[in-house]
């Protein structure tokens, strides 16, 4: 019975004791941070018919990181905003955007799979937002007016503003920020890592008496709270069961290692660049229920990206496509919008996806 279940044991021990204090500790502070901080009603706000595109469209392509849910957490959400009278290309760039763009997956994918990666994840799903947004106003929209919901019969999002001087906002994430990079940079010897982040954390601490209401810290916690016990022991399992089946796929590997065995058995269809293979990766990630973060270890760990059994392209392909549709959320959204305008959205992310994996493959 040990041997079955040791790969998932050594998937588990060997991912999380390199990235849980280094990482996902700070990810998991910035996130609630966020979700405290940030009021999610002056994001949402910003997404009606008369709002500038420019406007319009910039905050709806980076509104995930405010928002930082799953593919399906986000549909009540979009249907709120949609039915409120947001335009059809804002709606769909933030449904997009509010799985795709999440704080905690960008940092624990630079941080797993590379920087290149992480980066290229990060800019791919702005611009991917954006682009799926404009190709639905354009083919849906045209012009017409849509009936607008009520504002007592939508559910409002967000709270009251509390003002303070713009500067410390952005001094606070800033240090939470410096404290994340430094803490997982892997070049800077632990000692003075160490100081560094003690000296941080005193900097956002008096920043905090000084500034910050005790409610507000109160719901720092709370939200910091709530993304870990939502999200850290699915990944724990999602990680464990991924090293599971990798023991399993041993069996029928050339190797035997629990480690690559997946990814040396798909590496035939996903270990190139090609079209065919990021088209694959974006259809499997846009049938796959992936929550947060365990999109990571899919790809590092399942499909064998970390040990070069996949290639580039389709890992971004699968990155891109992978939180932002499911099979369930699919249903879901039929059901809200219609099998017309759904249909055409999970379309792009699949299509959009795939020429976004290609090109990257190619450039890299």
């Amino acid at each position: 019975m040990y041997e079955i279940i040791k790969p998932g044991i050594d998937a588990l021990v060997e991912y999380l004791s390199a990235h849980v204090i280094t990482c996902l500790v700070p990810a998991f502070f910035i996130s609630g941070a966020i979700a405290a901080m940030v009021s999610k009603q002056s994001v949402i706000k910003y997404f009606g018919t008369g709002t500038k595109k420019w406007l319009s469209y910039s905050v709806a392509s980076v509104s995930g990181a405010i928002l930082a849910v799953c593919s399906c957490t986000i549909l009540p959400i979009f249907q709120g905003i949609y039915k409120r009278g947001a335009g059809i290309g804002p709606a769909f760039a933030f449904l997009f955007s509010g799985p795709a763009i999440n704080v905690l997956a960008i940092v624990f994918t630079a941080s797993v799979l590379g920087f290149d990666l992480g980066i290229a994840r990060a800019l791919s799903s702005v611009s991917m937002a954006i682009i799926v947004g404009l190709i639905m106003a354009t083919i849906f929209e045209r012009g017409k007016k849509r009936e607008i919901v009520p504002e007592n019969q939508v559910v409002q999002i967000g709270a009251p503003t509390i003002t303070r001087p713009k500067y410390v906002s952005t001094l606070f994430f800033t240090l939470l920020v410096a404290i994340l990079v430094v803490g997982a940079s892997g070049i800077i010897d632990l000692t003075y890592r160490l100081a560094t982040v003690y000296l941080l954390t005193i900097a956002v601490s008096i920043i905090l008496i000084f500034y910050y209401t005790k409610e507000e810290v109160k719901s720092w916690g709370y939200e910091t709270w709530w993304v870990v016990k939502k999200i850290f022991p699915v990944l724990l399992i999602g990680v464990f069961i991924v090293g599971l089946i990798g023991g399993i796929a041993a069996n029928f590997s050339p190797s035997h290692d629990p480690a690559t065995a997946v990814g040396e058995l798909t590496r035939p269809y996903l270990g190139n660049n090609s079209a065919t293979a990021c088209l694959l990766a974006s259809v499997i990630g846009s049938l796959l229920y992936m929550p947060t973060l365990l999109e990571v270890p899919i790809v590092g760990i399942f499909f064998g990206y970390s040990s070069g059994l996949m290639a580039p392209g389709p890992a971004l392909s699968l990155l891109l496509a992978g939180p932002a549709l499911s099979l369930p959320s699919m249903v879901a959204l039929i059901r809200m919008v219609g099998w017309k305008k759904a249909g055409v959205y999970i379309s792009l992310v699949v299509i959009v996806a795939t020429l976004i994996g290609l090109l990257y493959g190619t450039l890299i």
